[in-house]
C-alpha cells in the first residue's frame, strides 16, 4: 500500500463514525424511518472461531450500533468455521431472505469475489470487514491498517531484541494464505526484518489461523534451530499462543513472541511475562464504522472512503502495540478489557505487580 494513499489515524476513525452517524442518526437515535429501510435485513458474515473475537465482540457491537441506527432492522449473522463453501452458502441464504447490504469478512480473500458479483447482481452492497476481498472490487473496504499491524509488532520485537543484546534469527508465523489481510501482515513484517539485521530463520503461513498448527510448525523448528531463535514474530494472538504452547511443551526457554488482536488469553500471557506483545486494535471501532456504511448504503448513499485498495474505497484505522509496560492503560484503565476477567488465579500476583485493578 502506498502511505501517500492513506489517511490512517485514530482521529479519522472518530470522523467516520461522527460522519456517517450524522448522515443517519443526529444524536444515535432512531432513524429506521429515514431513507425506507425500516424492517430491512443486513447480513453479518464471519470467517471463523479460531479467534473469539468474531462472537464475542464484532458480532455484539456490530448489532449494538446497527439497533441505534435502525431499531426495526434485523442482522443476520453467520459464522463460516472457517469454510468458504460454508461462507457462500451463508450468503446465498442471507441473499434470498432480502437483505439489503452485506458486510462480508472474507474466509479466502479470492474465492469470496464470487459473493461480492452474487450480491452487487441483486443490486446489495457488500462492505468487505477487516479482510479485503482481492479478485472482485467490494462496494466499500472497513479495516485496521493491516499492514501498518505487521511493522509495528515486528519492529517492537526487533527493538525489545536490541535492547536486550539478543543473538540469532526469528521463526515467523504469518496467518492463512487464503486471507489478503495476512498477506498484509507478512509485507509489514518482512519490511522490518529485511534491515534489521535479524535473520528469518523460517516461515510458516499457517492454515485457516489454527493455533494448532502454529505450534506444530514451531515445534519442528525448536530442535532445528535451538539457542539461534531470538524471536518469534506470530501474526495473531492464536499463532502467538500456538507457538509459546510449542516452547513450553518442548520444556525449553521461551523467547519474546509477538501476537495481534489483544485476545483475553494474550492478555494475561502478556502480564505473565509469557508473550512480548500484541495489538490493540479497538473492534467497536471497526464494528461501528461499518455499521454505519452499510446503513448509509441502505438508504441510498455511496461512502466515498478515504483512500483505495484493489479500487474498493477503504477506511483504514490504526492501532496500539501493546507491551507489559502499557497494557495496564492501553487495556484496562481505557476499558478495553476488565481486570476481574484476566486478573485471575495464577495472574492475579502479576495483575497487581503491573498495578492492574
Amino acid at each position: 500500500m502506498n502511505g501517500a494513499k492513506k489517511r490512517n489515524s485514530v482521529s479519522a476513525a472518530a470522523a467516520l463514525v461522527t460522519t456517517a452517524a450524522l448522515g443517519g442518526c443526529a444524536g444515535g437515535g432512531d432513524t429506521g424511518s429515514a431513507g425506507g429501510v425500516e424492517n430491512a435485513k443486513v447480513a453479518f458474515l464471519m470467517p471463523d472461531r479460531a479467534s473469539t473475537r468474531y462472537d464475542l465482540a464484532d458480532k455484539p457491537l456490530f448489532e449494538a450500533r446497527m439497533k441505534r441506527l435502525c431499531p426495526s432492522c434485523t442482522v443476520i449473522y453467520h459464522n463460516a468455521e472457517a469454510d468458504d463453501a460454508t461462507q457462500q452458502r451463508q450468503a446465498r441464504s442471507t441473499l434470498a431472505e432480502g437483505v439489503k447490504a452485506l458486510v462480508l469478512d472474507p474466509v479466502d480473500s479470492a474465492a469470496a469475489g464470487v459473493i461480492v458479483k452474487w450480491a452487487q447482481a441483486r443490486g446489495v452492497p457488500v462492505i468487505a470487514y477487516d479482510r479485503l476481498v482481492t479478485s472482485v472490487p467490494a462496494d466499500y473496504y472497513v479495516s485496521f491498517d493491516n499492514e501498518k499491524i505487521g511493522a509495528m509488532i515486528a519492529q517492537s520485537l526487533v527493538d525489545h531484541l536490541k535492547q536486550r543484546g539478543a543473538l540469532g534469527g526469528l521463526l515467523q508465523v504469518n496467518g492463512s494464505p487464503k486471507d489478503s489481510a495476512a498477506a498484509q501482515l507478512r509485507k509489514g513484517v518482512n519490511d522490518v526484518i529485511g534491515p534489521s539485521g535479524f535473520r528469518r530463520l523460517a516461515e510458516y503461513d499457517t492454515p485457516g489461523w489454527r493455533p494448532e498448527k502454529a505450534q506444530s510448525w514451531v515445534s519442528l523448528q525448536i530442535p532445528r534451530f535451538g539457542d539461534k531463535i531470538a524471536g518469534v514474530v506470530a501474526a495473531n494472538d492464536g499463532t502467538g499462543g500456538g507457538a509459546i504452547a510449542a516452547f513450553k511443551k518442548a520444556g525449553v526457554r521461551v523467547p519474546p513472541v509477538t501476537g495481534n488482536d489483544a485476545e483475553l488469553d494474550a492478555a494475561q500471557r502478556i502480564i505473565a511475562g509469557e508473550q512480548y506483545n500484541t495489538i490493540s486494535k479497538p473492534i467497536k471501532v471497526v464494528a461501528e464504522a461499518s455499521a454505519n456504511v452499510a446503513y448509509e448504503f441502505m438508504r441510498g448513499e455511496r461512502p466515498p472512503g478515504m483512500t483505495m485498495l484493489y479500487e474498493t474505497p477503504a477506511e483504514l484505522f490504526v492501532p496500539t502495540v501493546v507491551t507489559r509496560k502499557n497494557i495496564n492503560e492501553v487495556l484496562f484503565r481505557s476499558g478495553i478489557m476488565k481486570a476481574s476477567d484476566a486478573c485471575t488465579g495464577e495472574y492475579a500476583e502479576d495483575c497487581a505487580e503491573l498495578g492492574i485493578k
